[in-house]
């Protein structure tokens, strides 16, 4: 999973598992190093969920030096052979964040499987649920699972979207 800091990757990936497995916080930076959780629901096969630390922040650097640290590690993670799928997280109250662009072409330029999921849909409106959901369907030009790892709202749509999703065998 990647994602701006503070989207909502450990939140989710506890929501999706239904256990406090990820450790989450309301201050951004938390997550520093690639977590990596073997999963298994139902009759579908295990995968792994990775928390990978969220870009757009660092605790005390400079926002390059920032960059810097997020690109050694997910680099680092990307280089590995077999990966397959990516999720990007992305905020649903603020779809079509330049640095969400950026990541989405960053993915799309290493030729990985990936969906964008819009994460905290439980903060918006029913009527800006359905208009930030086009507006993210028409920048990433596919569908957006929308969810809550709050409310659990979209939980079992995106374990459809996971076991669709090619990977490499766990």
């Amino acid at each position: 999973m990647v994602g701006r800091s503070n989207v909502g990757k450990s939140s989710l990936i506890n929501a999706l598992v239904r256990q406090p497995l990820a450790r989450t916080s309301a201050t951004p930076g938390k997550t520093r190093l690639a977590n990596i959780y073997r999963v298994r629901r139902g009759s579908m096969q295990a995968c792994y969920l990775v928390d990978l630390p969220g870009y757009g922040y660092a605790r005390h650097a400079r926002p390059s030096e920032g960059s810097a640290e997020f690109s050694q590690i997910t680099d680092a993670f990307f280089d590995r052979p077999g990966q397959r799928a990516v999720l990007l997280l992305v905020d649903a109250r603020h779809p079509g964040l330049s640095s969400d662009l950026n990541a989405w072409q960053w993915l799309a330029s290493r030729s990985y499987a990936r969906a964008v999921v819009g994460t905290k849909v439980d903060k918006l409106t029913k009527a800006e649920r359905v208009r930030h959901a086009r507006e993210m369907e028409t920048v990433f030009e596919m569908p957006v699972a929308l969810v809550s790892a709050l409310t659990g709202e979209g939980l079992d749509e995106l374990w459809k979207m996971i076991a669709s999703l090619p990977r490499t065998a766990a």
